[in-house]
């Protein structure tokens, strides 16, 4: 078989291989001198600059974007970490442009989504904690609400929260629990199945009308713990009405105040909150509480949707206690992703 090779002018007149590092130097060193060589660099790519510079700003100063019209500030906030996709974008456009300025100016917005995120991209997990923990929107439509309960009771969890159960479908979950949890309760439509002894079961107003949020006490080996179960309300995108969470604001404010009134010094926190850790309407609880996930996951552990996770709405957070691990379970016949926790319960040492 005819073996192939470039071949290149020798001194003699000959002809030799040519040396596949000896064409990229020679790529590399055109491109280069096409650049230095080019006055145009620097002013070309000013709109590309120009976009850089606001999506930094947009960044920078998230907090304060109004959510007077649409809670447009609360929709930024939820897709906060994917604005970071536009900077490679950004980057490629401006090598295409061969402009300095523009490659200059994607600087900024890299070096702002770094400090916002660049710690989720860290794998902060350890092994240690004596409490496993974890919570699922099992979605009132779930085909096959048995299966789903048999899956994310083999996490391993010792406590585990159920969002939107539909009466109907309760015995069913009760009886596929029953096997590894000795103790439950079913608030409305939310859940908290327990290895350990539950007392003070009782619901959580957060001003709806009807029961998504409850409470309990958990006796676990090492003390008691205070678990809420929630599930805020829905928020939607209307091109009318923009971002519509005005319902969801005010239940969290409500739950917020419940933590706060809590007595029990240790508190977890499982549920749907239909809202990120960054969205600043949910401030009344998260300034309260830590999220395992950005305490000791690893990643953004987006949880919503199951399909093509974007968010992770569905939380845990804690107070008085310490994160240990935190990460997504796989996928069930929700359209969400369940999420589980180890915490430290004893944090004296």
């Amino acid at each position: 078989m005819a073996q192939q090779a470039y071949m290149t002018e020798t001194v003699g007149g000959g002809s030799e291989p040519e040396r596949p590092g000896s064409r990229l130097r020679r790529l590399t060193h055109r491109l280069l001198t096409g650049w230095r060589n080019d006055p145009r660099i620097w002013r070309r790519g000013i709109v590309l600059a120009v976009l850089a510079l606001l999506l930094a700003l947009v960044m920078l100063v998230h907090a304060h974007i109004p959510n007077a019209v649409g809670n447009l500030g609360s929709l930024t906030e939820t897709f906060l970490p994917w604005l970071g996709l536009a900077i490679p974008v950004l980057l490629v456009l401006g090598l295409i442009r061969r402009s300095a300025t523009a490659l200059l100016a994607v600087v900024l917005p890299a070096a702002v989504w770094l400090n916002l995120f660049g710690g989720l991209l860290t794998d902060k997990a350890g092994s240690g904690g004596d409490l496993m923990v974890a919570t699922h929107n099992v979605n009132a439509d779930n085909p096959d609400p048995a299966a789903t309960a048999t899956d994310v009771a083999a996490s391993g969890a010792d406590v585990l929260a159920l969002e939107e159960l539909p009466a109907s479908a309760v015995p069913v979950y009760e009886k596929a629990l029953a096997p590894t949890y000795k103790y439950h309760a079913v608030v409305g439509t939310v859940g908290l199945w327990s290895k350990y002894p539950m007392t003070g079961v009782e619901a959580v107003d957060i001003k709806l009308g009807w029961k998504r949020a409850m409470r309990a006490t958990v006796a676990t080996p090492r003390g008691p713990v205070a678990v809420y179960v929630a599930h805020l309300p829905s928020v939607r995108v209307k091109m009318e009405a923009g971002f519509t969470a005005r319902q969801r604001d005010k239940s969290a404010d409500a739950l917020g105040e419940a933590i706060a009134d809590e007595s029990v010094q240790r508190v977890v926190l499982l549920g749907d909150l239909n809202g990120t850790m960054n969205d600043r309407s949910l401030n009344a609880v998260t300034s309260q509480l830590r999220s395992t996930q950005g305490a000791a996951g690893s990643g953004f552990g987006f949880s919503w949707p199951a399909s093509f996770p974007m968010a992770r709405i569905d939380q845990i957070m804690v107070k008085g206690v310490e994160p240990e691990s935190s990460w997504t379970l796989p996928r069930t016949d929700s359209d969400h992703l369940p999420v589980a926790a180890r915490v430290k319960l004893d944090t004296s040492s």
